[in-house]
């Protein structure tokens, strides 16, 4: 009896895997159907060392090194068209630590890195994770507060990306809106901005970052501030 059941439901079986197998391509199909061919990039031939000042507001450029940063692997290189690292001074506080990597294009295969991920892979202790809005101007950055613990100190970052004219809130948002976009045509361009600070007060800390922000955005020609905000 149970010989005669097994031989009926195999081919319920194979059935299933030829209109899965069907379903697959003519999803394979509709997506190159369907594949992004209009290309948004705000920083066009800028580069991102020219565009953003050496002295912002009362601080100062001092050194490109010392940050956290992704990986300097082939997948990198591929991600991002232009990273910058600069820290910057104003010989009284914590200096500010600048990161801003810009990818020329925004993909459901390719999309920039969010930093609770890069600092979980360099050993740091995720402590805290919220939104934290900055008010600049007329315009408000829909940005990211988070805490990053090691064995010795606290990083308090400050970030946000920007997905063409979009700035998510966390990853499953950052997904959507590339999706979003894919699926009317657009291939967007992408920058993360993140900021931190090694300090042992961190209110003070995230309130000296956004007054550099506010500086950074209003250093840079108007016409150009749509790379970093929207």
């Amino acid at each position: 009896m149970k010989q005669a059941f097994d031989s009926f439901t195999e081919p319920q079986a194979d059935r299933r895997k030829f209109l899965l197998g069907l379903l697959f391509c003519s999803a394979a199909g509709v997506a190159a159907w369907r594949q992004p061919r209009i290309k948004i990039d705000y920083l066009g031939k800028e580069k991102l060392e020219d565009l953003v000042p050496k002295t912002i507001g009362r601080w100062d450029f001092v050194t490109a090194s010392g940050l956290v940063i992704p990986p300097e692997d082939d997948f990198e290189k591929t991600l991002y068209s232009q990273v910058l690292t600069r820290v910057y001074s104003d010989n009284r506080g914590t200096p500010i630590m600048l990161l801003l990597a810009q990818s020329s294009s925004q993909t459901g295969f390719l999309q920039v890195h969010r930093p609770e991920t890069c600092y979980s892979a360099g050993g740091y202790k995720i402590a805290t994770l919220g939104t934290h809005d900055i008010q600049v101007g007329s315009k408000v950055v829909k940005a990211n507060l988070m805490e990053a613990e090691s064995d010795s100190s606290t990083e308090h970052v400050i970030y946000w990306t920007r997905i063409g004219n979009m700035m998510p809130h966390s990853w499953r948002e950052q997904k959507i809106d590339v999706a979003e976009q894919n699926l009317r045509g657009i291939v967007p361009d992408a920058i993360l901005v993140r900021l931190s600070s090694v300090a042992p007060d961190g209110d003070a800390a995230r309130r000296q970052i956004d007054e550099f922000v506010r500086a950074m955005i209003e250093s840079v020609p108007a016409k150009m501030r749509s790379v970093f905000i929207v």
